[in-house]
């Protein structure tokens, strides 16, 4: 619907009075796209739906559908195919997950955690990995203005004292990976701050409103003024200033709105006077509110906007191009600065098998509407709520101490290692398109990549429901080489994931054991030979679990060796 930013869908039953659905408890209750399959319902049970237009998270629906009536399908379903044309380029591959979110920096000066972990060499090699393996060009990380980097002190007369040492100290590391930052400007320093005790997380981020407007503005324009100095104008152009951190909600916020756009203000016009083009945005909230009240003011008071930031969890990013243009900033870049799988800590669904399909599904979904998506956080030395209670305690990272990869790593690599021309791929059959799904490209020498996966938003779901596994027919069309060498990977609960290899009993892994997790610390691969397309097709069957990914990966043979059937299997074993 023209002006909507998502959906709401709510759901009835006889002896169940009607309920939004929540999806197992995302931040975010509406629904960006205008197909979604409901799941985790009871078989033989009538539901009843209805669905509203949202112009945004914090809104009403303005409008609900008619009602319709739907049950769960108790039949064999069948399989879902999905059919090729490697000779039909439909676009171009968007890179949105080249931004992710981070721990504070200051991690990269913290030694051993007590566990036998070294924080800061772990932390700068996981950022190593993003960049090389992942191909991640910025960083989002809190609190480059809290006190432990000593930014801001005030004499005994009173006067402020800039200093950007450890900042630059940071910056320095960060820059010598290929990654460049997006400037949180947060905490506030206690030097500056109206109530220096209103504090988060347990390394105690100052959350409250500056005591003199002035200040603020001082701090932000000699930081924006020394980066520019330090890096050079052309360098930093390229970053972006995002004004705070999730200021909709009390804990990370002591003031009002009003004052955040106050603070926003004050940091527009302290960065723009150092340069014009140094870009400068937010308003950095959780759950996607605030994104239409940050446009109204800026566009009011004349204010820039150069990108819009806010962040959802538990659900796919609502479309927030129809807010900017309301007021005026259609063309400002969309950054969600966090986004995950789930927003709890220590959630059940961190370090398990849904995660994968979920980030998959996000990266889709957003093609062509935002700029950047970035995973929170890259690692699991992650000290919100202090440290780490045990290697695998489900935390917000792609990676966990020790740097080993959980499923939704494998993800994100799998989604880095697509080829950058997008293939018309069509699926047909139950769930598609919803719960299965698919992204085919193809590479600049001929090599063709067919990503597939079944997934729900449903965290209720976290260990899946057989009812929705699915048996999927790849048809390949057009192929343009004699014979193509095959592999097929996967992602779910047995496969590409170093959980199956712990015990859930086991805090710390001794020597052997972690010896035993890095060994199995790899994607599954399985070689389905050399394939001989017939006419230009070929096709390969495969069962695809829910939750759980598979791509089929086809290179060009470099000579015409002994041929298997044009017709593969890829079964799971």
């Amino acid at each position: 619907m023209k002006g909507a930013a998502g959906y709401l869908i709510e759901r009835s039953s006889d002896g169940a009075s009607a309920q939004i659905l929540s999806h197992g408890g995302s931040d975010v209750p509406a629904v960006a796209g205008c197909a979604f399959a409901d799941t985790g319902l009871v078989d033989h049970i009538e539901y009843r739906y209805r669905v509203g237009a949202v112009a945004g998270a914090e809104f009403p629906a303005w409008n609900w559908s008619d009602t319709m009536i739907a049950t769960t399908r108790v039949d064999d379903p069948g399989p879902v195919s999905i059919r090729v044309d490697t000779a039909l380029v439909s676009g171009s591959l968007h890179r949105v997950w080249h931004m992710v979110g981070s721990e504070r920096l200051k991690q990269f000066s913290f030694g051993d955690d007590g566990h036998g972990y070294e924080i800061g060499a772990e932390f700068e090699e996981a950022l190593r990995l993003a960049h090389d393996d992942l191909g991640v060009t910025y960083v989002r990380a809190h609190a480059i203005l809290h006190d432990d980097n000593g930014v801001a002190t005030r004499d005994g007369d009173g006067s402020l004292h800039f200093d950007f040492t450890q900042v630059d100290e940071q910056y320095d590391r960060i820059l010598a990976l290929g990654i460049r930052p997006i400037v949180e400007l947060s905490f506030m320093p206690a030097a500056l701050a109206r109530d220096p005790e209103q504090t988060v997380f347990t390394y105690r981020g100052i959350i409250s409103p500056p005591r003199e407007w002035s200040e603020w503005h001082d701090l932000v324009a000699a930081l924006a003024a020394h980066l520019v100095d330090r890096y050079g104008i052309e360098e930093v152009r390229t970053w972006g200033f995002e004004v705070w951190n999730e200021p909709n909600l009390v804990v990370f916020w002591s003031g009002t709105q009003r004052e955040y756009l106050r603070l926003y203000a004050e940091s527009a016009r302290a960065v723009k006077s150092v340069d014009a083009t140094l870009r400068i945005g937010g308003p950095s909230t959780a759950a996607s509110e605030w994104v239409e009240a940050l446009a109204a003011f800026c566009e009011a008071e004349d204010l820039p906007l150069d990108f819009a930031t806010s962040h959802t969890y538990g659900n796919l990013p609502l479309d927030q191009r129809p807010t900017l243009e309301r007021h005026g900033f259609g063309d400002a870049p969309i950054w969600w600065t966090e986004w995950g799988v789930g927003s709890t800590h220590f959630g059940a669904i961190h370090d398990a098998a849904c995660g994968a399909p979920f980030v998959l599904s996000g990266y889709a979904d957003v093609q062509g509407r935002m700029e950047a998506l970035a995973y929170w956080v890259i690692s699991d030395h992650f000290e919100e709520l202090g440290r780490s209670p045990r290697l695998l305690h489900d935390g917000f990272g792609l990676l966990t101490l020790g740097n080993l990869r959980k499923p939704r790593y494998w993800a994100a690599h799998l989604a880095a290692h697509l080829g950058d021309h997008v293939l018309d791929a069509r699926l047909e059959g139950d769930g598609a398109e919803v719960l299965v799904q698919a992204w085919a490209t193809l590479h600049d020498d001929g090599m063709v990549d067919v990503l597939v996966w079944n997934g729900t938003i449903n965290a209720d779901l976290v260990s899946g429901d057989q009812r929705l596994d699915r048996r999927v027919s790849l048809t390949l069309d057009n192929l343009t080489a004699i014979a193509y060498t095959t592999e097929l990977a996967r992602i779910d609960e047995h496969h590409s994931n170093i959980v199956e290899w712990l015990p859930d009993t086991t805090e710390w892994p001794d020597a052997e054991q972690m010896s035993t997790l890095r060994t199995h610390d790899v994607l599954h691969t399985e070689a389905l030979g050399v394939m001989a397309p017939v006419d230009g097709g070929s096709a390969i069957d495969f069962e695809l679990p829910l939750p759980g990914v598979v791509r089929v990966r086809c290179r060009p043979a470099p000579s015409p060796p002994i041929m298997n059937s044009s017709h593969q299997s890829g079964a799971c074993t």
